[in-house]
């Protein structure tokens, strides 16, 4: 699985203005709206959702990275947002640090298999210091789609 398969390219900022777990959240999932991926009437309840999860414990795994995610059944298939932050984001981190880097997962309730691949492959990628450099290093978009498409193909 690559990171394209379920992550639109419409989808993408590189400049989250949120500054707590929260607003990212909600700032991620317009992302989602704005790409035509989700109804715009079904925004907050997905918000509560990925907020729900979240009280289960922090989807901030450490090394500037969070990946909120959950299921739903307001989408059909696995989709994904993606954003920066430069100021970087406090999200409970396992690690205590602020993350700078989100992913964030929305899954069919009824699936597992696509939503936790997807979840294994952003991990693994995002181990690699110099991938999480260049993201947060990307001044705009199309750079970090780039950057993204170049780390799908290269590890595939």
């Amino acid at each position: 699985m690559r990171i394209l398969d379920f992550l639109n390219e419409k989808a993408i900022s590189a400049d989250l203005k949120s500054q707590d777990k929260n607003s990212a959240i909600k700032e991620l999932t317009d992302l989602l709206v704005k790409s035509g991926q989700l109804k715009p009437r079904d925004k907050d309840a997905v918000v509560k959702v990925l907020l729900n999860r979240e009280a289960l414990g922090s989807t901030g795994i450490g090394q500037g990275v969070a990946i909120p995610h959950g299921k739903c059944e307001y989408v059909s298939e696995l989709i994904g947002a993606f954003g920066i932050s430069k100021s970087g984001i406090k999200f409970d981190s396992l690690d205590g640090e602020s993350a700078y880097i989100f992913f964030l997962l929305l899954a069919p309730i009824e699936s597992s298999g696509p939503h936790l691949k997807a979840l294994a492959r952003i991990s693994k990628l995002l181990k690699d210091k110099y991938f999480r450099d260049s993201l947060k290093g990307s001044d705009s978009e199309k750079a970090l789609i780039k950057i993204i498409k170049e780390e799908d193909q290269r590890r595939v």
